[in-house]
């Protein structure tokens, strides 16, 4: 038995552990750990430093939980786009593969909280499935393994993954879904890194949601992946209490950088069912997009983006830069909030294609009328700066 399975088996799994653990009230414990099941284990619990901390919320339950938020089980319709269980299919050329329930941890805010834990909605039995799906759609290039998470798969049972993927002639892109570097950096030795490399491209995601996660046991994971071939990127959730401040944004995705993992996205946390406490105003992420870029270097500005309710996918969203857009010129802001003009080439209308309007300018009539009533009376450079100048979000 591996040392990160050894440790797995040493997690705190049961309301019976939180109640001896954490003096946690019997019947609180014991409706959390049906609502969503517990799984703690001993290297990420070390991590805690005291209760209510960014690395408790995101592990320990909370009576919040229980509370009736009125929000969905299944936000984003992973299950009305599963045309066979292990797969939901959304996106022209991609699709997210399921392959297995468990966690080395289970993530409070969870956004697959319905599924995840359970074998008999996430189950390998659905692999070849999945495999046979995919084979049938030439269309699809790019594959994201998920579960749960996929690397508590033995390096056996992975493999027949991978290799399942690499011989369907059109599946170009492999991507690996895991919180593995996070919460159990144990879980990649250099016999996992070596069967992955076979199977290349191979893109590692994963799942750094504070700086404190940044540790020596997780910098060597990521550049042990790293140094098998693997591009390393970090999606990280946006969530009160954790990591809703841009200072400790701007500090993981720095550290992220020297763990050679690319911050990739921003997630605004997702309106899951038992996760409301985590939500934050969405002017909060902005904010933090605003003082990231031009603040650090652009490698540690990822996208924020929302995964939009119902399924719409993920959709990005910045700051605004944009002030004004006409025929003639665009006005822009900088991170200093430093007002500039950039002249608009001129077109010749026979080369504008018959259908832009409707691909961009209807989509948003109101928006851009109304840009132009708010600058078009102050025309003057310094007229606009002081606009600008108002709108800035005050220090904190």
């Amino acid at each position: 038995m591996e040392l990160w399975q050894q440790m797995l088996r040493q997690s705190i799994d049961s309301a019976d552990d939180l109640v001896k653990r954490f003096n946690f009230d019997k019947e609180t414990a014991e409706r959390l750990n049906s609502l969503f099941h517990i799984r703690i284990n001993p290297y990420y619990l070390n991590l805690i430093r005291y209760p209510g901390d960014p690395i408790w919320l995101q592990s320990i339950p909370d009576a919040r939980e229980l509370e009736e938020d009125g929000l969905p089980e299944d936000p984003l319709n992973e299950d009305g786009d599963s045309p066979v269980p292990s797969i939901t299919h959304r996106y022209p050329d991609r699709v997210l593969f399921l392959v297995t329930s468990q966690c080395s941890m289970y993530c409070r805010f969870c956004t697959r909280k319905r599924k995840v834990s359970d074998s008999s909605k996430i189950s390998m039995r659905y692999i070849q499935d999945g495999l046979d799906y995919i084979k049938a759609h030439p269309e699809v290039r790019d594959v994201i393994v998920s579960g749960g998470d996929p690397l508590m798969l033995t390096d056996f049972m992975l493999e027949k993954v991978l290799k399942g993927l690499r011989e369907i002639p059109h599946v170009e892109i492999i991507r690996v879904h895991t919180k593995m570097p996070v919460v159990l950096p144990q879980r990649i030795t250099p016999e996992l890194c070596e069967m992955i490399k076979k199977y290349h491209p191979v893109y590692i995601s994963t799942h750094f949601n504070h700086p404190w996660e940044a540790t020596p046991e997780a910098k060597k994971a990521c550049e042990m992946l790293a140094d098998a071939g693997c591009p390393v990127g970090n999606q990280m959730v946006l969530m009160k209490g954790v990591n809703d401040d841009a200072e400790v944004v701007k500090e993981l995705n720095r550290k992220l950088l020297m763990m050679r993992v690319k911050p990739y996205y921003i997630y605004q946390a997702d309106m899951v069912k038992s996760t409301n406490h985590f939500r934050t105003p969405i002017r909060v992420g902005l904010e933090i997009m605003d003082k990231l870029r031009g603040h650090t270097s652009g490698l540690a500005v990822p996208y924020f983006v929302i995964d939009a309710p119902g399924g719409g996918g993920k959709i990005p969203i910045l700051p605004q830069y944009v002030l004004y857009h006409d025929d003639e010129k665009i006005v822009l802001r900088n991170y200093k909030y430093e007002v500039f003009e950039y002249e608009e080439v001129k077109e010749d209308p026979k080369s504008v294609p018959l259908d832009a309007d409707s691909k961009f300018l209807r989509k948003s009539p109101v928006v851009i009328r109304e840009r132009k009533r708010r600058i078009s009376k102050p025309k003057t450079r310094n007229n606009i700066r002081a606009k600008v100048k108002v709108e800035k979000p005050a220090e904190e």
